[in-house]
């Protein structure tokens, strides 16, 4: 038996978090288990001694699942048993995946596996602030190499004050939610949401987040210390190198890649130049070179030459790729009605990026329906995006969404969804079609979102716009560097940060940052985010001249909604014996109606594009669910004569007594000479006993009352 150790960490409020090892998965390169309330995740780690033969990166798995055990519930569906990943499980392997990726050796290629399961569930707890700690420090005490430790943590704002990993009540109400990722040096990742927020206000979150993860990366290392295992770290050679190749390729190729980067070319040309100069290369060898230089390290080195030259032309000449300035967006154009079915349509272009996004307007049966672990309800306002092969001019197959396509869609998502008002009475869903892409296809679909649901008559407060910022560093000089606006799909891979940005013209609303490089500096993270504001307002400006705001008028075939509100025990009469009531008024009068139980109170959705055929089910509902209210003036017909009075309907099954006394204000000896059985009359509900729940109506009342005879 294996001794446990165990480390705890406490957050600035006195909250604890417990990390043990030793005790449970033994086999593994490196297991750690996270305690944190009644929260408990198990995080493995096993890394091949070897790379297989011909991998030339690092293939790395990030695996986290919530066992529905964990929160004493049983999975639903045919199968009870857990499947395919819910997409917030997906959202937790990506924030993992992208902040431990860069810290691996760039020349490990053995195969990596990170399990990550949640056990024990607290409401009050969200696990997805543990997994990275999890993860890190399962590496962390192993043989594997790394560059870390890193960690995560969330932070929010809430009523001005920040906290670390808070309770998702306490998110809910922040208006700040930012997930952090960095080592004790240099902050790696950012994701999240906020209402507004300021350029200023979002870097002091993230210091703040950061101070928290020295702490948490300070328990790694004290822990793993302890660990006999994980130190020295394994050796490994996964690449041979030629440096004299390497040198020659630089030589003979540097400066004709150099002047194809400084032609500002378009990506296709571009891609085909750059090819051409390896080509040319490559036919200066003979035959014996030929046989002599391995192919594949003559498409890495001349990659470096590629990267070398892309990058020192913007640091030495402040020139891009495709010709731009530093702050320079590429040209925009925008359209919107542009399907003439949708409820909502718009393009958005901007350079070789291009998305075509609808918005589809439904009712409470329309909403996302979320069944997890760790949360279950449903989301009224939602965004897909889809990128299919072609937008990038390939062709390889496609099974299903991808991890990148849900969580380029969940950034979307983000951006947008604070703008839709509270009282918007339709569920909204987005699908956003990548057409072409060059680099920034989730910033083109906030953008293209944005004028989708202002063409769709979707009240939004205001419009959102998206860019992308990237980063070229000088390794040798710090400061050296350029923050390059709206990047391209090159700038992105070979240089130094992506850092996506979604606000309005008084602030941020969402973002997403990978940094590839340790050490980034604040200073340079200001001025990433201000260079930011500068190219959102002017996309914004690009999307305002197109539709300045949301159409007055829905189009015609979006479909009108009504929204009534019933007494909480009339819902199962309109329902009916197993849905037969709804259905059938649903089919006579060409309407989706949904009902939900709000507050005590039944809330009826009505959908359709007829509005006569709506008021025909408005009247319906009405009927059934009758409830007479004191006061109310009701026309009614007389159902039956009696000497102290007549019964009169003024609703299904709703009788009330019009005594005889308030048929008039004059004297009735004999009811049957004022009223006559059939007789529709207008009554007004003068009373409603409280014990017996009778109604007593008046007739005399909406009469002029005759004057008193001197």
């Amino acid at each position: 038996m294996k001794k446990e150790i165990k480390k705890t960490i406490t957050l600035s409020d006195g909250r604890e978090i417990h990390i043990s090892t030793g005790k449970l998965a033994k086999q593994a390169h490196g297991s750690v288990e996270i305690r944190m309330g009644k929260t408990h995740l198990l995080a493995t780690v096993v890394s091949s001694k070897e790379a297989r033969e011909g991998v030339d990166f690092l293939p790395l798995t990030v695996d986290y699942r919530e066992k529905f055990a964990a929160d004493g519930r049983f999975p639903g569906g045919f199968l009870k048993r857990e499947a395919r990943p819910t997409d917030q499980e997906i959202l937790v392997m990506r924030l993992v995946d992208r902040i431990l990726r860069p810290m691996f050796p760039s020349d490990y290629h053995a195969e990596v596996q990170i399990m990550i399961s949640l056990n024990s569930h607290d409401p009050e707890v969200s696990p997805d602030s543990l997994a990275a700690l999890a993860a890190s420090t399962a590496i962390a005490i192993s043989d594997i190499p790394f560059n870390g430790p890193i960690s995560e943590v969330r932070v929010i704002r809430l009523h001005g004050e920040y906290i670390i990993n808070p309770s998702p009540q306490q998110m809910e109400e922040a208006d700040i939610d930012l997930m952090v990722g960095a080592s004790h040096d240099s902050v790696a990742m950012v994701e999240g949401e906020m209402n507004e927020v300021s350029e200023s206000e979002m870097i002091e979150a993230i210091k703040l987040a950061h101070e928290a993860i020295k702490i948490q990366c300070e328990m790694q290392v004290q822990l793993s210390s302890e660990i006999p295992n994980s130190s020295p770290k394994r050796e490994y050679c996964h690449e041979n190198h030629d440096e004299d190749l390497r040198e020659r390729i630089k030589k003979d190729t540097y400066q004709h890649v150099y002047d194809v980067a400084a032609e500002g070319l378009g990506k296709d040309e571009r891609s085909e130049k750059f090819k051409g100069v390896k080509d040319k290369w490559i036919e200066t060898l003979s035959e014996e070179e030929v046989e002599k230089y391995d192919s594949k390290l003559i498409g890495v080195y001349y990659h470096e030459v590629e990267k070398e030259a892309v990058r020192n032309l913007v640091l030495n000449e402040r020139k891009r790729l495709d010709g731009r300035e530093t702050t320079e967006i590429r040209p925009i154009w925008c359209e919107v009605d542009y399907l003439p079915s949708p409820h909502g349509s718009a393009v958005f272009t901007r350079g070789e990026t291009q998305s075509l996004t609808t918005v589809t307007l439904g009712t409470l049966q329309d909403v996302n329906r979320l069944d997890g672990v760790t949360y279950q309800g449903h989301e009224k306002f939602y965004l897909h995006y889809n990128f299919p092969p072609f937008s990038t001019g390939e062709a390889r197959m496609k099974f299903s969404v991808s991890r990148r396509e849900i969580g380029h869609g969940n950034l979307a998502q983000r951006a947008l969804k604070k703008m839709v008002p509270e009282d918007n009475p339709y569920t909204v869903r987005i699908v956003s079609d990548i057409l072409e892409s060059n680099g920034s296809s989730s910033m083109a679909t906030v953008c293209a979102g944005t004028l989708a649901l202002m063409d769709a008559g979707v009240k939004i407060q205001k419009p959102v716009s998206g860019i992308a910022m990237g980063l070229i560093s000088d390794n040798a000089n710090p400061d050296n560097y350029a923050v390059l606006s709206d990047i391209l799909g090159d700038e992105d891979h070979l240089g130094d940060m992506d850092f996506k940005i979604c606000g309005t013209t008084d602030g941020i609303t969402a973002c997403q940052m990978d940094i590839k490089i340790q050490g980034l500096s604040y200073d340079i993270l200001e001025k990433a985010l201000l260079q930011a504001r500068e190219g959102r307002l002017h996309i914004l400006s690009k999307i305002t001249e197109t539709l300045d705001s949301p159409r007055k008028d829905l189009k015609p075939q979006t479909p009108k909604i009504v929204i009534l509100e019933i007494p909480k025990s009339t819902i199962g009469g309109v329902i009916g014996p197993g849905g037969k009531v709804i259905q059938e008024m649903q089919a006579s009068t060409e309407t989706t109606i949904s009902i939900e139980e709000v507050d005590e109170i039944g809330r009826v959705e009505i959908l359709g594009t007829d509005q006569e055929k709506i008021d025909q089910a408005i009247k319906k509902i009405k009927s059934i669910a009758f409830v007479p209210e004191e006061g109310k003036v009701y026309k009614g017909k007389v159902k039956s004569i009696m000497p102290y009075g007549a019964f009169v309907g003024i609703g299904p099954n709703v009788d009330g007594l019009l005594h005889v006394s308030e048929i008039s204000w004059e004297r009735t000896e004999n009811v049957a000479d004022k009223l006559k059985e059939g007789d529709e009359i207008e009554v007004k509900l003068i009373a409603i006993d409280p014990k017996s729940g009778k109604l007593k109506l008046s007739k005399k009342v909406l009469m002029p009352k005759p004057e008193k005879q001197k």
